[in-house]
């Protein structure tokens, strides 16, 4: 036992909640959260809007906002914070060197969102050089994803996908729930572990990257199994943004019709709209809504799938307690679900809606930091043995089929829908 170590004052899920949402309201009083620029085109370009001493100020400022929030969690967690001290600058630098990358238009056409850099980075380091003992202490990717998410609370706004209609709202419920069971049914039936087969199943029916994150966050999900449902959801993304488009033309689709396909069958909001984009003002605006739609489901999904986790993966081994109780239930249930719920309803019914566009951009920036930030951490934890290894086949098949099925499914949903 390590005597050094404090005690924690709080778990990590409500530590996370506490942080979370005092990040939201120094927003919301008046605390402007800078937003640096990572946009570039071109090597001048990339000195003129990035490279700037006003951005880098930018830069240093988010820097010390996430770093003493960093250093604070780990205090409340119990943690020593000399290791985070020392190391999560480390992070931070990598994390911003994957932004910047990010930032490149041709790779922005392509859709390769930041987490993706992160996660190359970080294995490309753990991979091919020693890491040193402070560094891996240092590397806290729950804390990470589950601030980010506290915060992606804030843009699933249910009155923006009520005053849209109600259409998008029904095709989410039948998508979410038809995929979902089958991503979940073809899993098991290839002999995929339920931990693996929720985050499929998650990633593939709801949103993607941020469905994926948030169940492997309610079932304290294997990290490296996480980094390889991400990489299936971007990757995969790609290849659908160029050809769903074409197909849809093909076929004669109209922008209505070929919209709500897009929004209901890509998994990531950016390649959603990158694709509807393609296709019309009309096809992004339905594309749009009906991704939102299943944005707002995210943190109902993640509600259910803790509690079904926590019922059926917390049984006793004496025949008279294998039903856990409702203490149990919420023992286990990870708070951080209502700490997104929350931040949900409180921009959803609570804050003018001048006073969120005064702070979307700021909160969004800082989720997607946050966000970046884990994944980085995930890639100095995995090595490319333990992601790509033999027994990783299935899930990839697993997903591929549950994708297709979604392509279809959703295509004639769409079509009795919005035709």
């Amino acid at each position: 036992m390590n005597p050094n170590k404090e005690k924690a004052l709080l778990t990590e899920d409500w530590t996370v909640v506490v942080f979370g949402f005092l990040i939201i309201f120094l927003a919301l009083f008046g605390f402007k959260i800078p937003s640096p620029s990572f946009g570039w085109e071109s090597s001048s370009d990339l000195v003129e809007k990035v490279l700037t001493a006003e951005n880098f100020v930018k830069i240093g400022s988010v820097f010390l906002l996430v770093f003493f929030t960093a250093i604070l969690a780990s205090k409340v967690l119990g943690k020593g914070f000399s290791d985070t001290v020392r190391g999560f600058p480390v992070v931070f630098i990598l994390t911003v060197l994957a932004l910047i990358l990010a930032g490149n238009s041709f790779l922005k056409n392509w859709n390769l969102e930041a987490v993706i850099f992160s996660l190359a980075i970080g294995l490309i380091i753990r991979n091919f050089f020693e890491i040193p003992q402070w560094l891996s202490k240092a590397l806290n990717t729950e804390l990470y994803v589950k601030i980010g998410l506290v915060l992606l609370g804030t843009s699933v706004i249910f009155g923006d996908i009520l005053k849209a209609g109600s259409l998008g709202l029904v095709q989410a419920l039948l998508v979410v729930v038809s995929v979902w069971y089958f991503a979940f049914w073809i899993s098991k039936k290839l002999g995929i572990d339920e931990e693996m087969a929720i985050m499929i199943s998650s990633a593939v029916s709801i949103c993607g990257v941020s469905a994926a994150i948030a169940t492997s966050g309610a079932i304290k999900g294997d990290s490296k199994k996480l980094s390889y449902v991400i990489s299936l959801v971007l990757i995969t993304a790609i290849p659908m943004i160029i050809f769903m488009p074409f197909l849809a033309k093909m076929m004669g689709l109209s922008e209505t019709v070929t919209g709500a396909w897009l929004g209901g069958t890509i998994d990531t909001t950016g390649a959603v709209i990158a694709s509807g984009t393609m296709i019309g003002e009309e096809a992004l605006k339905i594309s749009t809504i009906v991704k939102f739609s299943q944005n707002v489901l995210l943190g109902l999904a993640a509600f259910a799938i803790s509690v079904y986790w926590t019922y059926t993966n917390n049984q006793s081994e004496s025949a008279k307690e294998t039903k856990p109780t409702l203490g149990i239930i919420w023992e286990r249930f990870p708070k951080f679900v209502i700490g997104f719920i929350a931040a949900s309803v409180l921009f959803s019914f609570f804050i003018s809606q001048e006073k969120i566009d005064a702070v979307k951009v700021g909160l969004k920036s800082l989720q997607g930091l946050w966000f970046a930030l884990a994944f980085t951490s995930i890639g100095l934890e995995t090595k490319f043995s333990d992601l790509f290894n033999n027994e990783g086949k299935k899930p990839l098949y697993a997903f591929l089929i549950a994708q297709l099925f979604n392509i279809f499914v959703t295509l004639i949903i769409a079509y009795f829908l919005f035709k």
